[in-house]
């Protein structure tokens, strides 16, 4: 026991010191103390839009990589973000009808996904555990995807950053990029804080499936019915059909194989409020919503019953650690969802329609709107649903003809 003659003043003094401290602390904003940001270091450096960024990706072998892209295989590499060095990250080629098309197109400017915590899970770019380069080699503007994120932040849409990136390899030039914020875990907390929910992207395994970024896809596959019936024909002025029955189909040309074009005008939008309220009429599509409806109603966000494996397209295909109870609970939503029932509880309602604004405006029907069903993240918490946006390269009509620029003027009126 101490028996300093002031021990007792002292205890007194620190006691008080620390009541002092907690008050400040409390209320250091009525202080005007500025509270510490919590946006990711992410956010101001590589999504600053005032300039365009730097990556030089090293590699030894990239020659191999290049060669093996259309499997979707990880190498490891280096990246040279800004003049900032992040070594032993993964590097994987992505797309859908995009990865199958590159060699087509005569060139191998794949796009890319840069995993900075594949190897090690502790490893981030300032807070960014995912980074995709697009090549957006399909969009002749070049801002495509970049004005349409940009719109759906302003709107206050839980979406991706993005920004220009000029992309070099082994110090050679590689051409410009559109660096987009990976939706996973990064997002989530940027979005949603720490305490985030369940997030998918609902794919149908013909369309894409696996990871939803090409595995299995098969481009003629996709066209086989369309083709067969077709094989005879001789008619090129479309450019779809040649005389040997193969398709020259180019998903960035505005025009689409026979099968898949656009309902007659008195069968296109009706309601778009079908579409942000998950209303569809039997066989599919969101009334109205151009395209053959060709992809599984789980990923149209139909109920169809009560067993899991019922919706392989949206559980197979979690981004997140998901359990039995987190399908039960969705499941659920997606019934009261089919039914209208406690529409507010299980739909962020202004959330969706905000979406729904931005994406209904920018034409895309490479989309949940269109013909294939695909391109949207689901996110779900506590039973309530919102969408995310993905995958904006063909909008603005450029996915398929809708009879020139005054019928896609006039599509939604």
């Amino acid at each position: 026991m101490s028996t300093h003659k002031h021990f007792d003043k002292i205890c007194c003094v620190v006691l008080v010191f620390t009541l002092l401290l907690t008050v400040l602390f409390v209320n250091a904003e009525s202080f005007g103390i500025k509270k510490a940001s919590s946006a990711p270091g992410y956010e101001s450096r590589l999504f600053n839009t005032s300039s365009v960024h730097s990556i030089d990706i090293v590699m030894d072998n990239w020659d191999e990589f290049l060669a093996d892209c259309k499997n979707e295989a990880y190498y490891s590499c280096s990246v040279i973000i800004d003049n900032e060095a992040y070594k032993n990250v993964a590097i994987r080629a992505k797309g859908n009808t995009s990865l199958t098309q590159v060699e087509s197109y005569g060139n191998d400017r794949y796009s890319f996904k840069i995993e900075f915590d594949h190897y090690d899970s502790s490893k981030t770019y300032y807070g960014l555990d995912k980074l995709c380069l697009n090549n957006i080699i399909q969009d002749n503007t070049y801002m495509k995807d970049y004005l349409t994120y940009q719109m759906m932040a302003q709107m206050g849409v839980a979406s991706p950053l993005c920004s220009y990136v000029n992309i070099t390899v082994n110090g050679e030039d590689w051409g410009l990029y559109l660096a987009v914020e990976g939706v996973e875990e990064a997002f989530l907390q940027r979005n949603y804080g720490k305490d985030y929910g369940e997030l998918y992207k609902p794919d149908s395994t013909g369309m894409g499936g696996g990871r939803g970024n090409g595995e299995k896809f098969d481009m003629n596959e996709f066209l086989g019915d369309s083709e067969s019936e077709n094989t005879d024909s001789t008619d090129t002025s479309s450019g779809t059909n040649q005389p040997n029955g193969e398709s020259s189909f180019n998903p960035g040309s505005g025009e689409m194989p026979d099968g898949m074009m656009p309902p007659a005008d008195n069968d296109r939008v009706q309601n778009s409020d079908n579409a942000a309220s998950g209303n569809t009429p039997e066989g599919g599509r969101p009334n109205g919503m151009p395209g053959a409806g060709m992809s599984s109603d789980d990923v149209l966000l139909k109920y169809i019953d009560d067993e899991p494996d019922s919706y392989s397209n949206i559980f197979d295909n979690a981004k997140t650690d998901i359990s039995d109870s987190d399908k039960k609970r969705l499941i659920e939503s997606l019934q009261k969802l089919s039914i209208g029932e406690d529409i507010d509880d299980i739909v962020d309602v202004e959330a969706v329609i905000r979406y729904f604004v931005v994406h209904n405006f920018v034409l895309n029907f490479d989309s949940y709107t269109g013909s294939m069903i695909h391109n949207y993240y689901l996110y779900e918490k506590d039973g309530q649903m919102q969408m995310i946006p993905w995958d904006y390269n063909l909008a603005f009509g450029g996915f398929q003809s809708m009879g020139g620029a005054t019928s896609l003027a006039n599509l939604l009126m």
